[in-house]
């Protein structure tokens, strides 16, 4: 039927414009193909493997832990709803029979309560099965706020609040469940992949801890820049801050007695990295367009909507569907750590890297590392710089590595991501934002011993 269809169809083919419908098609798919980003190369057997997931029912969540889900993961997915709930059971379940694979629970914590995030984490690390392979946070992926021309006029503080409250429970979980990673088999590869969104280098000449200017004089991208660089110096910090603690002995890998080697570029089992996954339709522009009835979203726009079906051909052809989105973050689960390869093949340095590792603490995204050059300054203000100012910093410097002594390393300064300075930065302005935020939001008093709730 379809043969006979295009056979009618050839006289009335434009035979003159053979050439330019040949060198349109191929430079649409050329143009869509590099839009989508790079593909892993790598693979990963996953069974045996604990991974738990934020932001899991995102459309980015739903298609990692199917991906997961595929590989054998066992996958603890944090939800805000009840675990009982119609939409919870009915993923849980569609996740279970299209992979074969009944690891497959969810946790409910709501990410956006300091009490339900304390609470997760004492169920987890009191319970029984507290393994943890790994840890990917992809509730800080999603964009927040909407064009300025598709912005609701009420509440211009919920975006704001909203970027504050994804960053501290990433901050707030992470610090809470470290304990039990850092309590676990020394030979374990434990990872924390946090996803950030592709606008960080729009606040890379912010000076840390990368906060922009108050008010609406900051635009839409340089506040959501301003977030996800902020993740990504995070990021960076707590790995220097892991590596920097005393390493426990590693069993050699023929099984003998002793301390097995430890790579000199990662002493810590526990790798750190943020991951851009790009452009997405789902998770970047509907959002951005108030295009988004989920109930994750932020607001409902039918002009939005309209705008984003009008611009769907386009969108599909720059943007990235979930599946795309998703493989630098099955690139960064997959790959080797430098601490893994090199206790395997007793190699302790440069020489271990056979083969693409991984690189603790880095940026990454389609694939590849990141290069970010943050607070950058004018040459002006490089040649404004005193020299009481430097030797201040040389003096800090010092003071830093005399109390670190006896307490494991100093931190090391390799100046990624604005380097020690900006990392200690930001963890400060998280700890001080985690204060008032944990200030806002007390958990509720114990109930009596009749079972009532005491009084205040």
């Amino acid at each position: 039927m379809v043969l006979k269809m295009l056979a009618s169809a050839a006289p009335y083919f434009p035979t003159e414009y053979t050439v330019h419908i040949v060198a349109t098609l191929i430079a649409v798919l050329t143009v869509r193909t590099i839009a989508q980003g790079r593909k892993t190369t790598r693979e990963r057997d996953l069974h045996a493997r604990v991974i738990l997931v934020t932001g899991a029912f995102s459309p980015i969540g739903l298609t990692l832990l199917e991906s997961l889900a595929q590989r054998g993961a066992h996958i603890i997915a944090l939800t805000p709803h009840a675990v009982d709930s119609e939409q919870v059971k009915t993923y849980i379940e569609l996740l279970r029979s299209t992979t074969a694979n009944e690891q497959i629970y969810a946790e409910q914590c709501d990410l956006a309560s300091p009490p339900s995030i304390h609470a997760f984490a004492t169920r987890f690390t009191t319970g029984h099965a507290q393994r943890l392979d790994a840890l990917i946070f992809t509730h800080e992926y999603r964009h927040i706020g909407a064009a300025r021309l598709l912005a609701p006029a009420a509440d211009p503080a919920a975006d704001p609040a909203a970027r504050e409250t994804a960053s501290l429970a990433t901050f707030l979980l992470t610090t809470l469940l470290l304990p039990a990673l850092l309590t676990a088999p020394a030979a374990r590869d434990i990872r924390i992949i946090t996803l950030v969104n592709r606008f960080y280098a729009a606040a890379a000449a912010l000076p840390p801890p990368f906060a922009p200017p108050p008010g609406a004089s900051a635009s839409l991208f340089l506040r959501e820049g301003a977030r996800a660089l902020r993740t990504a110096a995070f990021t960076r910090h707590l790995q220097r801050v892991l590596d920097a603690l005393p390493a426990p002995p590693v069993p050699a890998a023929d099984g003998t007695p002793g301390p097995g080697p430890r790579p000199a570029m990662q002493k810590s089992n526990i790798v750190v990295v943020s991951v851009s996954p790009g452009l997405s339709r789902a998770e970047t522009v509907a959002p951005l367009l108030r295009a988004d009835w989920s109930p994750t979203g932020h607001g409902f726009s039918v002009v939005g909507l309209v705008l984003y079906i009008a611009l769907y051909p386009l969108l599909l052809l720059l943007t990235k569907s979930a599946a795309a989105s998703i493989q630098s973050v099955l690139h960064v689960l997959f790959l080797p750590t430098p601490f893994k390869a090199g206790v395997a093949e007793g190699l302790t340095g440069p020489g271990a890297e056979k083969g693409e590792l991984l690189k603790p603490g880095a940026l990454y995204a389609e694939c590849a590392v990141v290069r970010v050059r943050v607070g950058a300054q004018t040459p002006g203000e490089e040649e404004e710089e005193t020299e009481e100012k430097t030797q201040k910093e040389e003096e800090e410097k010092a003071e830093d590595e005399k109390a670190g002594e006896g307490e494991g390393e100093a931190l090391p300064d390799d100046g990624e991501l604005g380097g020690e300075r900006a990392g200690r930065a930001v963890w400060e302005a998280y700890e001080a934002g985690l204060k008032a935020w944990e200030a806002r939001h007390p958990p509720p008093p114990p109930p009596d011993i009749e079972g009532a709730t005491a009084p205040a």
